[in-house]
């Protein structure tokens, strides 16, 4: 079987078990304990696996922590936490809760108590805030698993067969790739099944992989990458996959503002072997309390922000004054944030770095405070390039989203419209943009030159003219794809037509008089 038909399996089963499991439990609810279960065994192997390397290479040949006694395995705690960021006993290891879940009664408060140290074995130390509360929302006591302790415990012990019963591989061999994959499918469908809360959470992968590559054309590592939106995660570590983590030399960093989607994009991180010491993802409203001041710029920023929030604005007099605001001389407005985030991560990305930003297309023509911003973007040349999407890529809205990219240094002061709006293929009930949409896109965005009905590089002189409109249609011709007709030639065949439809005419009264006098 190939990787790809062994990891369409994979899917299938994950999909299968997700909804099997969940039972009369909403799929957008129930991926909070389908996603921490999967986490629960991730970090048990994980830990497990880097123990009996570490024992083995000293020298013990069948050194196994998950058979180890928990009172010796205290011996290697402060190591392991500083190290791993955490610490599992063997006792409450996924395998050995698994193992004893059918007969243990208690098993929900087995399985709180086991989050809870986990949790708990990182206070005082480094990961301390990478790991805490990265278990709240899985609720081993909920009434939505079942209406007794029993038959709650019943669905726990199916969800941790399920996980556990996963053909992941062996962690020692390329398990990483496997359990990202299956946390990233698990993310597509719920988010595909949830609608708008889906799509506020989660990028489509292949959009996160066109803004990723983009963001490190002529690259082969950046300093650190950053998502003031960062939703689960799904954009910042697609740079592990373009350039390979360690060429993403100082970690990654995003903000998100709702709870449960921090946790799980930290979960995320865990999961695609991105240690607490490379990330720094942060809980809260990045546009009023931002919590990198101290790592900013960043070489690399990639976002899909929220469309049309709303925003404190004027509203708040500090904002005006906000070195990430105050350049443009306006606020975005109060029901409309877009351009805010767009001015916030202009003002943290490095000299020599890129941002490229998903935006909804009314920043890109309405009036007032927004083209004053549009303005100020134009006269000082911070906008690279502006591409046009195809409709019904993200989850939870079929509107035509656009891309705006920025720099700080360009060797022209041009900028670049890209009509990518026809680059897809339709792939179940969304439009999907393939490999070969993706290339077609960024071949142009590296050529910045132009190209009949699809790119067209256009002085900023021509964009003040039209009133700072970014619209890409615009300025990139659409095809006309309406067939010549030659009017002569038609007159003459519709002529043709007329006579020979009164020839039938006289023909068939010829034959029906016929008939008439045969009748007498």
């Amino acid at each position: 079987m190939t990787k790809e038909a062994q990891r369409a399996e994979l899917h299938k089963t994950i999909w299968r078990i997700a909804n099997d499991l969940r039972g009369s439990v909403d799929g957008w609810d129930f991926k909070q304990y389908v996603l921490g279960i999967l986490f629960y065994r991730y970090i048990s192997e994980n830990l497990a696996a880097y123990l009996n390397d570490h024992e083995r290479k000293a020298g013990t040949a069948d050194f196994d922590y998950a058979g180890l006694d928990d009172a010796a395995a205290e011996f290697g705690r402060a190591e392991t936490v500083s190290e791993k960021g955490f610490y599992i006993l063997p006792s409450e290891l996924f395998v050995n809760v698994r193992r004893r879940a059918r007969n243990d009664e208690n098993l929900n408060e087995t399985l709180e108590r086991v989050f809870h140290n986990i949790e708990g074995s990182a206070v005082g130390s480094d990961s301390e805030y990478d790991l805490k509360g990265l278990f709240d929302d899985l609720d081993v006591n909920s009434s939505k698993l079942g209406p007794t302790v029993a038959k709650r415990n019943e669905k726990l012990v199916k969800l941790l067969d399920a996980i556990g019963e996963l053909g992941l591989g062996d962690f020692a061999d390329n398990t990483i790739d496997a359990f990202g994959d299956a946390y990233e499918y698990l993310m597509t469908m719920y988010a595909s099944g949830a609608g708008k809360s889906g799509g506020e959470f989660f990028t489509p992968q292949e959009v996160s992989e066109l803004l990723a590559r983009m963001t490190v054309v002529g690259k082969t590592s950046v300093n650190k990458v950053y998502d003031p939106a960062c939703g689960s995660g799904s954009l910042l570590l697609k740079f592990a996959k373009v350039l390979g983590k360690d060429n993403v030399r100082q970690g990654f960093f995003g903000q998100e503002i709702n709870l449960t989607t921090y946790n799980l994009c930290r979960i995320n991180m865990f999961l695609h072997d991105i240690n607490f010491e490379k990330f720094d993802v942060a809980h809260g409203d990045t546009l009023t309390d931002p919590a990198h001041w101290d790592d900013e710029p960043f070489e690399a920023i990639v976002s899909n922000p929220p469309y049309s929030t709303k925003w404190e604005g004027d509203a708040n007099p500090l904002l005006i004054n906000d070195p990430r605001y105050a350049p443009a001389g306006v606020l975005a407005p109060k029901s409309r944030a877009d351009l805010a985030f767009t001015m916030h991560m202009l003002s943290w990305l490095a000299v020599n770095g890129t941002a490229a930003i998903v935006e909804y297309p009314g920043v890109l023509y309405r009036s007032g405070a927004e083209q004053k911003i549009r303005k100020y973007l134009i006269d000082n040349n911070y906008v690279d390039t502006v591409i046009q999407l195809p409709p019904d890529l993200f989850f939870g809205t079929t509107i035509d989203t656009c891309v705006i990219v920025l720099k700080k240094s360009k060797a022209d002061n041009k900028t670049l419209f890209i009509d990518a709006s026809a680059q897809f293929v339709r792939g179940g009930n969304k439009n999907k943009l393939t490999a070969e949409n993706q290339q077609a896109v960024l071949d142009a965005f590296i050529q910045r030159s132009d190209v009949d009905h699809f790119a067209r590089l256009v002085d900023n002189s021509e964009i003040a003219e039209n009133e700072y409109n970014l619209s890409v249609s615009s300025y990139v011709e659409e095809e006309d794809t309406r067939v010549a007709v030659d009017i002569v030639e038609l007159n003459a065949e519709i002529a043709r037509i007329v006579d020979r439809q009164q020839e039938l005419r006289t023909a068939i009264d010829e034959i029906v008089a016929d008939l008439e006098g045969s009748d007498r």
